[in-house]
Order: C-alpha cells, then structure tokens, then sequence
C-alpha cells in the first residue's frame, strides 16, 4: 500500500518540496529559529497562509489579524469538507486527521483517484494525507536549515504551486470530461478577480458554486 500513496501523490512531493523549501528560506529572514518553520509546518501545514504569515509578521501585524487573514483565506476548504463528508465515513480518530490534514492537492486526489480494490480505503487516504504532510513538513525544514549557509534565489519558486495545481486540473478533466464545472469556474473567477479583488478566491468559490446549484435546479425544474 505504502508504494502505491507514494506514486499517488507523488505530483504533490513535486510540488510541496521545492515550495517548502521556499517558505523555509523566507520565513528565516524574520530571524526566527529555524524549527519554527517546522513547527509551522506541522501545526498550522497550510501553504498559502504560511507565505501569507511570513509578510504580515514582517509588517508587524498581529497574531489576531493573522488569524482572522488565514481563516478567510482557508475558508475554502468548509466546502471541501461538505463534499468529503459521506466519504470519509465514522472513521473515528483518523477522520480528525484528515479534516485537519485536507487541502487543495488532497482533496484533488480524494476526488480523482480511485482507491485499489486490495486496499483499504479509509488507510489509503490517511496515508496520503500524512505523506502530502511530510513532503511540505520536510521541504519547510530543508529551506530553514538551508538559509543560514546557502545564498539562494527563490524568484520563480511559487510557480510550483501553479504547475501542480494545472496536473490535478489536468487529472480532474480527464476523470469529468465535462466542460460545464470548468466553463463556471473559470467565469467566475474572472468576476470574482474584477469585483472582489481582495477576497478573489472565496468570491470565486462562492460564484462557482452558487451557479451549478442554479444550474442544477433549473435542469430538475425542465425534467418535471
């Protein structure tokens, strides 16, 4: 089981390495101790908030707004959880783990791949939840070890994040063959970049989702 998680996610550890590592070296330069990147990594674990936090401390800006920024931010993933909610079943202690541990990548493979007949699904997605865990936990580490006696450019770095979200995206279609969720996201990412430019990616979620529910209804509605 643990050789199949591995090639599962393996489009993650490509893209959580090199970002962690990324994060490691910026967060440094606020002149913490370099275990805080790990410790970050592992509490926290949420990627976009963690480059979010790294501005806002060097701004001066407090723990409460940084908090309030990463909720909005992460806010995303209460839809992620409604979607998941009858698959991860009472899963017990391990299902805590998996709502904490869930993100964009995770919740892309949870919808896209379909679990081995031999395996058990409920291990199988813990596993790769864990796994995506320690690939970001590792790359925060190797960057915040790394920055003290490296001179490293990270310009260019965040595209990793771009590139894996456009092979899940890829995964997604293939697995849909249904341009109508994409047609709608994209549409309302575009409003959502023009009207609510600060808060674009809730906006865009909300849009998105707003619209198949319209969609939806109005298809039963035509069906009756």
């Amino acid at each position: 089981m643990i050789r199949s998680v591995i090639k599962t996610t393996l489009p993650i550890l490509f893209g959580f390495l090199p970002l962690g590592i990324a994060f490691g070296i910026l967060f440094q330069e606020l002149g913490y101790p370099w275990y805080f990147a790990t410790l970050m990594g592992i509490c926290v674990y949420a990627g976009a908030a963690q480059f979010m936090a790294v501005g806002m401390l060097g701004a001066g800006v407090g723990l409460f707004e940084i908090a309030i920024s990463t909720f909005f931010l992460n806010s995303r993933h209460l839809f992620y959880g409604l979607a998941l909610l009858n698959s991860f079943g009472a899963w017990g202690l391990r299902k805590f783990y998996l709502i904490f541990g869930l993100t964009d990548e995770t919740y892309a493979l949870m919808t896209t791949i379909t679990v081995p007949k031999e395996f058990n699904r409920e291990r199988y997605y813990f596993l790769m939840t864990l796994f995506s865990q320690c690939y970001w936990v590792l790359g925060c580490s190797i960057g915040a070890l790394a920055s003290s006696s490296l001179d490293f450019n990270t310009e260019g770095m965040d595209f990793a994040a771009t590139a894996l979200f456009t092979v899940l995206l890829i995964e997604q279609w293939l697995k849909v063959r249904k341009p109508l969720p994409f047609v709608v996201a994209f549409s309302s990412s575009c409003i959502a970049l023009i009207f609510f430019f600060q808060h674009m990616l809730l906006a865009a979620i909300v849009l998105s989702i707003t619209t198949i529910i319209v969609l939806r209804f109005i298809k039963s509605k035509k069906n009756d």
